[in-house]
């Protein structure tokens, strides 16, 4: 099964499948995706899209953002949901080359994990009751949708470097987002050298934090953001399978 799948304008698409849980089963390929903004679909990209079967789209983003750059294409052909799980905006492409690049963005993913309670666990509910393939992203796919998807592989009991494998290889995607970037702001220079960069290291850090906050990952969301058990036997039940290889 392919991880990165391809499309001409989104450059972070990736499926969340083959992931091995503690209980030796493994997360089910063609049912989870993380994406950069499905606003850019178009022409191809579009049918290429639909082909995957997706039910349910989860958009991360402030709702200016979708005002300013689109959301997907006819959304009310899926279960469609707006949950904006940052409420503190900054730009990254200003931040300080000076300060610890890494520090800083694990600083922000503290932010969302205080700030955001009610959409991450509406973000997890939405994924448990989806009827198909389910589909969450950001505007790069890389620190929302990341954080996301590290908060959904934890519940699943993958192991952290399995989770710290799957945040970097949004790396691939940097140079375009850089490109997107400059493209958007003619008139503006990149400050900071690390734009559009997520090496393990982050995500390290954000882990550590909600243990060191809240006792792990998954007390985090039990507890302060109020996920119901229930919920995580569903999303277990949905998305767990028998390893094929064992």
């Amino acid at each position: 099964m392919k991880r990165h799948i391809e499309f001409d304008r989104l450059h972070n698409f990736r499926d969340l499948g083959g992931y091995r849980s503690a209980d030796g089963r493994t997360v089910a390929w063609g049912l989870l995706y993380r994406s950069d903004s499905l606003g850019k679909l178009r022409d191809n990209d579009w049918d290429r899209f639909l082909e995957l079967g997706v039910d349910t789209v989860i958009d991360l983003r402030y709702p200016w953002e979708i005002d300013a750059r689109g959301r997907i294409p006819q959304p009310e052909r899926f279960r469609y949901a707006n949950c904006s799980i940052e409420h503190r905006p900054y730009d990254q492409a200003d931040i300080d080359p000076d300060i610890d690049p890494w520090r800083y963005l694990a600083d922000r993913f503290a932010e969302v994990a205080t700030d955001g309670v009610a959409e991450i666990r509406e973000t997890l509910e939405l994924i448990a009751t989806a009827a198909g393939p389910a589909v969450f992203h950001c505007a790069s796919g890389k620190d929302r949708t990341g954080l996301i998807a590290a908060l959904l592989l934890s519940i699943l009991e993958i192991s952290e470097d399995q989770i710290l494998a799957d945040f970097a290889l949004t790396e691939r995607a940097t140079a375009h987002f850089i490109t997107e970037w400059e493209a958007a702001n003619p008139d503006r220079v990149l400050r900071w050298p690390s734009y559009g960069r997520a090496p393990a290291e982050v995500m390290r850090l954000v882990l550590h934090d909600l243990t060191t906050t809240y006792g792990s990952a998954r007390d985090y969301l039990t507890g302060t953001a109020g996920l119901g058990e229930d919920v995580i036997d569903q999303l277990k039940s949905r998305l767990l399978v028998p390893d094929p290889h064992r």
